[in-house]
């Protein structure tokens, strides 16, 4: 519980703080923040490892709790645009 009143705790503050012009630069900005905390930074509630290395770990060895694939999405200095995952 206290990993996701953070993570909602962040959001909040940069919905405060932040200014956007259209509904689509607000997505995006969420977007590349979720994939921030979930990618490179290790976390240090989960043993020290970041937030898709312990789904993963989880999905191997509870893989029937899982509907879908666990995608690990690499690469967050390109430019290229991706689809949200919520759309």
């Amino acid at each position: 519980n206290g990993m996701v009143e953070r993570f909602n705790g962040r959001i909040s503050e940069i919905l405060a703080t932040t200014h956007f012009d259209a509904s689509r630069d607000l997505q995006e900005t969420l977007y590349q923040y979720q994939k921030i905390y979930n990618y490179p930074v290790p976390q240090k509630n989960i043993g020290h490892i970041t937030p898709i290395q312990a789904l993963k770990d989880w999905h191997k060895k509870q893989p029937e709790l899982f509907k879908k694939k666990i995608y690990d999405l690499s690469g967050l200095d390109s430019n290229t645009r991706r689809s949200t995952p919520w759309h």
